[in-house]
């Protein structure tokens, strides 16, 4: 998953922060009791932070990443507040406008608004440790705050959680069955799971300021190409942590093979994928010698991380899969 950049200090003023605190729920340390006059009932949710006792039913729900915002979505609630990707304005394109509108933004991905969050009146706020735990305690004055340890690859298990937090238990076991029904039809749509493994898959990610990225299998679109069951090629094990193995254009062959997607963040140019998409070594590749090379969405494929973003990823992948 990609490592936003911070721009700016983590400071927020004492002002702000005396205003986030006179926000803040004041949650009944017993689950599912009234903790008092004028307050909602609460539950206990287990985090990496530890317990958080949040509203029964919340309301006014504020996600502070990509992956929140589909998980929301996905079960049901529109948030009142999202962060957005530092380098593009407004919310993923794969996701309705009918869905996110009037959802107001709130800074970008691990770099929120706090006074801007705060002034939403939030009784929840979902986010992961990795993007803002060292924003928790200011994000626990405005409102309970749900922390997953980090995301990509835990998407699943996140998702859980979010659910878990919402109070969209059922919801979460339709939308989940749904998918894996979906997997098993693109599966059986390219062949069946036999001819599925035998079709090496690649996805190989530009990056502005950054080398290209082969893709491991520890990550959100490894985790969707293994409940396919297509299979990856060797380079993919020698991923960083499981996660990409980088590498400059003059290496681009290591990413042969049968078929190959490929996104870019950032400017085409200034991530080099035009360059090298253009060169000899690109064009041997068996994939882009076959006609089965795909440039697909990068804010879907990579930075979607939920249920919604999948389901549309694997409608691509049927698609590709069997041209």
């Amino acid at each position: 998953m990609t490592t936003f950049t911070r721009r700016r200090g983590l400071a927020v003023g004492a002002l702000a922060l005396s205003g986030a605190l006179a926000l803040c729920a004041c949650g009944s340390s017993d689950p599912g009791k009234d903790s008092g006059a004028g307050t909602a009932r609460t539950r206990t949710v287990k985090t990496v932070m530890g317990d958080v006792e949040v509203p029964v039913a919340p309301r006014r729900v504020v996600v502070l990443d990509t992956g929140e915002l589909d998980s929301a979505l996905s079960l049901g609630v529109r948030p009142v507040g999202a962060t957005h990707s530092a380098t593009e304005d407004g919310f993923p394109s794969y996701l309705p406008e009918s869905r996110t509108k009037g959802i107001k933004e709130v800074g970008d991905i691990a770099n929120p608004n706090m006074e801007t969050v705060a002034s939403l009146k939030p009784d929840l706020i979902l986010t992961s440790k990795v993007r803002d735990g060292d924003r928790y305690e200011q994000l626990s004055a405005i409102a309970p705050t749900v922390m997953t340890e980090s995301t990509g690859s835990t998407w699943k298990e996140n998702f859980r959680l979010h659910a878990d937090a919402l109070g969209k238990q059922a919801e979460a076991k339709k939308v989940i069955a749904s998918y894996d029904a979906r997997v098993a039809k693109v599966t059986e749509a390219i062949g069946g799971k036999e001819k599925a493994a035998a079709t090496d898959v690649n996805f190989v990610r530009f990056v502005e300021g950054a080398d290209i990225r082969i893709y491991g299998r520890q990550n959100y679109i490894g985790s969707i190409l293994a409940d396919v069951g297509v299979g990856r090629p060797a380079i993919t094990d020698k991923a960083k942590d499981g996660f990409s193995y980088d590498v400059s254009p003059e290496k681009i062959d290591l990413a042969d093979a049968d078929v190959v997607f490929t996104s870019t963040y950032g400017d085409p140019d200034k991530a080099g994928a035009t360059k090298t998409m253009s060169g000899g070594l690109w064009k041997g590749l068996t994939a882009s010698r076959n006609g089965k090379v795909f440039e697909v969405d990068d804010r879907l494929w990579i930075a979607g991380i939920g249920y919604t973003a999948a389901d549309r990823i694997l409608d691509e992948l049927r698609t590709d899969l069997t041209k």
